[in-house]
């Protein structure tokens, strides 16, 4: 379960909005899967993260990161919505 100490507040994006970036790995729901190598667990993790509005972080300095735009406050909301979207993957895998 992702919680909203799994996120680190970077830089504001260019209109001022706060944005938090977080690893792949929070959003990993078949990850417990051997089979799969590292691109295919970041290519779903991305893949339900841009459900929720979330991007790919293009830095060299946080790899495999995903970034969202979200206030503080709202922060905690956003958890709440990736825990339940993945909840829901695990049971369909």
């Amino acid at each position: 379960m992702i919680q909203p100490s799994d996120f680190t507040k970077i830089k504001h994006d260019i209109n001022g909005n706060p944005r938090h970036v977080c690893h792949f790995l929070h959003l990993d729901v078949h990850g417990y899967q051997s089979n799969m190598g590292p691109i295919e667990r970041y290519t779903i993790a991305l893949a339900l993260a841009k459900t929720l509005g979330g991007r790919k972080y293009h830095n060299k300095k946080y790899g495999g990161g995903i970034v969202f735009q979200e206030y503080d406050g709202c922060l905690s909301q956003l958890c709440d919505k990736i825990n339940e979207l993945t909840q829901k993957q695990e049971v369909i895998a």
